[in-house]
């Protein structure tokens, strides 16, 4: 697995992110941010966890105005920046822990738990890169998106079973910690699916 080097990194790119154009952009009159924050929060009702995916993605109103291909991918983005944190917590838990030969069933949950992680930021990663070079129209760009879909769902999956791994561990408070952060990344991840999900469903013309 490689992490990215900086999660500032991908902060920084997702204001400027266009599906059309990465000429900067002029700063958004007032009216037009209260637009676009009102967009993302009509646009994350489609969502199964509506109020964390305003609040994740309300800061980007003026990078995403009132454009849902920009709204999916700042959400991808958001998700990818949550799994990278948290795999990189699971890396540092591994190595500091201390439990491993009291509780060696929830040691080896654990490196599970890093693997999968690994493979799901692969997956965002790349589900990003592809939400940054959509082209074309049509059953092109459906290929696209639908090649996201498939990476998401199966970062979504590896999420899954990290917690699935901990199952059976009992009186372990890695347990409980390790599970209630993946929880949080798996909401976000299952937002940003559903967002792009929602592009797909009603502004991709087929």
């Amino acid at each position: 697995m490689r992490i990215l080097p900086s999660l500032f990194l991908i902060t920084l790119f997702l204001p400027a992110y266009s599906a059309q154009s990465t000429a900067p952009a002029a700063a958004p009159a007032p009216s037009t941010t209260a637009n676009a924050t009102d967009f993302i929060r009509t646009s994350c009702e489609t969502t199964l966890y509506p109020e964390l995916c305003y609040n994740s993605l309300s800061g980007y109103a003026s990078a995403v105005q009132q454009d849902p291909a920009r709204l999916a991918a700042v959400a991808v983005g958001v998700s990818l920046s949550g799994a990278a944190r948290m795999a990189m917590y699971l890396a540092d838990l591994s190595r500091r822990a201390t439990y491993g030969a009291a509780n060696p069933r929830a040691a080896t949950a654990l490196r599970d738990c890093f693997d999968v992680f690994g493979d799901a930021v692969d997956q965002l990663r790349g589900s990003l890169k592809q939400m940054r070079r959509l082209t074309g129209t049509g059953e092109q760009l459906r290929f696209q998106i639908s090649n996201v879909q498939t990476w998401m769902s199966a970062a979504l999956t590896n999420e899954d079973t990290c917690t699935d791994g901990f199952e059976g561990v009992a009186n372990c408070p890695v347990k409980t910690d390790v599970c209630d952060r993946t929880v949080k990344v798996k909401e976000v991840t299952s937002n940003a699916l559903a967002l792009v999900n929602h592009y797909v469903a009603n502004f991709v013309v087929p």
